[in-house]
């Protein structure tokens, strides 16, 4: 009976139910596309770091691990490799460079990241062939890079750095390509260690000689090790150092935390405004029924078929616009350029969905007060 309730009311009031759900949909649509912006741009900030075959990071001291802050020196390195419970290390060096292109394209700003061939930090190769040697002009580049250029595996590509105050050229072969594992918001090209230390921007075109030191400094564990006790232990046998784990690593990445909590509140208050604007719908309409409310009573039916019925009424309006809602946003999102960070992941839209399907009952919650604490007598007034 409740069901049936639900869907002859519905049926009969087509028009105004389906543009309520329309509603519902936009607010679909507003949610699922914050919850894909946020995944985005933590992607694109953290992507790199977050894929890391590495147990923990090393940084230097006092930099707030600020790995564009940090420099660890080769002597250090050497010390953490080491340590009883190290399985490996890898220098890792992050800077900024600009692929330029013959046919006067649009050049690409890119991460050039310096790593180790087959060390900690070095992505793993989806197509060709991996880095060799630690010096050279042989490069990967991610998925990103080309997705958005074109570049494909034996190009030469030309990269352009301040060296000094002059702009220097490189040319450099494409030998390999990774998955996406962008950093700070940019594509990336791997680097030989040594090569990225000659070709990255810096103050001097001559620079001296000095120890090569790196950003950072990956470190693999041996297998079955507590990483937060092994973490303790690098930090107290090495002077001048900071150990994370790669979760503290990438959230301490500039703006992240402030990125991400913004939006969360975003998608928090839109949430909200959503139970309230079901709430009011369905409020509105429960005030203009009460007396066919009052009807129903007067022959019958109880509190809890009334209830059903207005529950059923609220699932459904809420479920279609859901489900057009989710229709639109993937409709939309096939048109999206590959530059706009913009993630549709399983978990984030599963979880956005559900959420969605529950503020049309929580909404609602007021008009089933209301529907049940109707009087027959007082609705038809016959009261005295």
């Amino acid at each position: 009976m409740s069901y049936y309730l639900a869907v002859k009311e519905v049926w009969r009031n087509k028009g105004r139910f389906f543009l309520f759900s329309l509603v519902i949909a936009l607010i679909t649509t507003l949610v699922l596309f914050i919850a894909a912006l946020a995944e985005g741009l933590a992607a694109a900030n953290k992507q790199y770091l977050e894929k890391l075959d590495a147990d923990l990071i090393v940084f230097q001291k006092n930099v707030d691990l600020s790995a564009n802050a940090s420099r660890i020196g080769r002597s250090k390195v050497n010390d953490i490799r080491r340590i009883e419970g190290v399985s490996d290390v890898g220098q890792i060096g992050f800077s900024n460079a600009t692929i330029v292109f013959p046919d006067n394209r649009e050049p690409l700003d890119v991460s050039i990241i310096g790593i180790e061939p087959d060390k900690p930090g070095a992505p793993p190769v989806t197509s060709g062939n991996n880095l060799q040697l630690d010096r050279g002009s042989d490069i990967l580049i991610d998925a990103n890079v080309v997705n958005r250029t074109g570049i494909k595996i034996g190009d030469i590509i030309r990269i352009k750095s301040i060296q000094g105050t002059n702009e220097e050229y490189y040319e450099l072969r494409v030998v390999g390509t990774t998955d996406g594992q962008q950093y700070l918001y940019q594509p990336s090209v791997f680097i030989p260690y040594r090569t990225w230390d000659q070709i990255r921007p810096q103050a001097s075109s001559n620079p001296s000689l000095v120890e090569l030191t790196s950003n950072v400094v990956a470190v693999k564990l041996l297998e079955n090790l507590d990483i937060e006790t092994m973490r303790e232990q690098i930090a107290t046998q090495v002077d001048g150092i900071e150990v994370a784990d790669i979760r503290t690593s990438y959230e301490s990445l500039p703006g992240y935390r402030v990125q991400q909590s913004t939006l969360n509140t975003q998608q928090f208050f839109t949430l909200l405004i959503g139970i309230l604007v079901i709430g009011g719908f369905f409020q509105i309409q429960m005030l203009q029924k009460i007396p066919q409310i009052g009807v129903l009573k007067a022959i019958g039916a109880s509190n809890r078929t009334i209830a059903a019925a207005v529950i059923f009424q609220i699932i459904f309006v809420t479920t279609l616009g859901v489900l057009i809602g989710c229709l639109v946003t993937f409709g939309l999102a096939l048109g999206i350029p590959e530059n706009v960070p913009i993630m549709f992941l399983g978990n984030s839209v599963a979880i956005a969905i559900i959420a969605l399907l529950l503020i049309g009952p929580i909404g609602g919650l007021v008009s089933v007060r209301l529907a049940i604490s109707v009087e027959p007598l007082i609705a038809l007034g016959l009261s005295a």
